[in-house]
This record gives structure tokens, C-alpha cells and sequence, in this order.
């Protein structure tokens, strides 16, 4: 605070005083971003869907999810997309497949040696196991396969960051809505 005259330092240490007091400390990454607004649909919207003229469109800069159904957005809500180490690729896909509870090798628990959950909702080609747990395969609900490398949207956790592998992880609540009205060869947009 060199430089600054004796009137600017005090509010300078004034302000940061009043800042620690009201802010709560952090606990870890899903204190770096803000809440997700909560889910919008447009029931008059989403009343006219069917798996012919509906399309997903992912937005990985506001960790949303959109639904519409001719060209109009039935569905808005948050999701959680890949990481850094398995970030969520922009493109134009289709659903490939869906079913409603799918089990791989990729997503699950680690567990400990009495089946205990260590680390909850975990990648295997992004997450290390910690010392002495062992790999659980979890279903994963609702899920629709994008591509053979493991692009797929799914109901899942949702922390208020990019937390997944590759997959496009959506709200228990969202995930069935949406499912129910995609088809195999449904388009998917994924964009910045």
C-alpha cells in the first residue's frame, strides 16, 4: 500500500476488514463459481415435443443444457461437463443410443476393501484411486451415447463446475425429460 495517501490506506483496510466478515471461506472448488439458476421448461413448448423435432444443444461456457423442440427452447438447465483432463468436445453429434440405466467401465465409486464409497462419482481415465480402494462400476441413468470414446449425456452429480470426464452430466429431475423425447439420431450441438 506504498504510494497511497493515509486517507485511501484506511478505507483500503477498512473495506478488506468488512469483506473477511461477510464473506464465508471457501471450502473448495464449487466456491469458485457461482449457483446455477435453477431449471426453466416452457410446458406449452415441451407439451409439442416428440422424438421427431426435438435437438440438444450443450453449452460448456454456461454449463446449460437446452432442449428444443422446433427450433424453440422447451428445456434450460444446468449441467456439469468435462474437466480439464477430459474436456467435453464441441462439435455436432447425434444420439447414437439410449438406454435407461447403463453400466461402464468408465464412470463409478471407489470403494474401500469393506465396499465403503472413498470418492464418489469418478472417471477411470481421469481420477487416480486413492491407496487401497478398488474401482465399482455405477449405473448411470438416462444415458445417451454421442460417440464410441465416451461422449455421452446421463443424469448425474452436478457441482456448479466442469467435473466430468467427457460426458455431459445432467439434473436427476431434467435428465428423463429430456430422454423421453430424443430418438437415435437426435442432433446434439456442443458449443463454447
Amino acid at each position: 500500500m506504498r504510494g497511497l495517501p493515509i486517507g485511501w490506506m484506511a478505507l483500503v483496510v477498512a473495506a478488506a476488514t468488512v469483506w473477511a466478515q461477510d464473506e464465508p471461506a471457501m471450502k473448495g472448488p464449487g466456491d469458485l463459481v457461482l449457483p446455477q439458476d435453477p431449471p426453466k421448461s416452457v410446458p406449452r413448448v415441451l407439451d409439442r415435443a416428440t422424438t421427431e423435432n426435438t435437438s440438444i444443444v450443450v453449452s460448456l461456457g454456461r454449463q446449460r443444457v437446452y432442449l428444443y423442440v422446433d427450433g424453440e427452447m422447451a428445456i434450460d438447465a444446468a449441467a456439469s461437463t468435462g474437466k480439464r483432463r477430459g474436456q467435453t468436445p464441441t462439435g455436432e453429434f447425434t444420439v447414437q443410443d439410449k438406454a435407461a440405466s447403463h453400466e461402464t467401465h468408465l464412470h463409478g465409486d471407489f470403494v474401500d476393501r469393506d465396499g465403503n464409497t472413498v470418492r464418489h462419482g469418478v472417471s477411470t481415465r481421469i481420477d487416480a484411486a486413492p491407496s487401497g480402494t478398488t474401482f465399482r462400476a455405477v449405473p448411470v441413468q438416462y444415458y445417451l451415447r454421442l460417440n464410441d470414446e465416451g461422449l455421452s449425456l446421463h443424469a448425474g452429480r452436478l457441482p456448479g463446475y466442469p467435473a466430468s470426464d467427457t460426458a455431459v452430466r445432467l439434473p436427476a429431475d431434467i435428465a428423463p425429460l429430456v430422454f423421453q423425447r430424443v430418438k437415435q439420431g437426435t442432433p446434439v450441438k456442443i458449443e463454447e
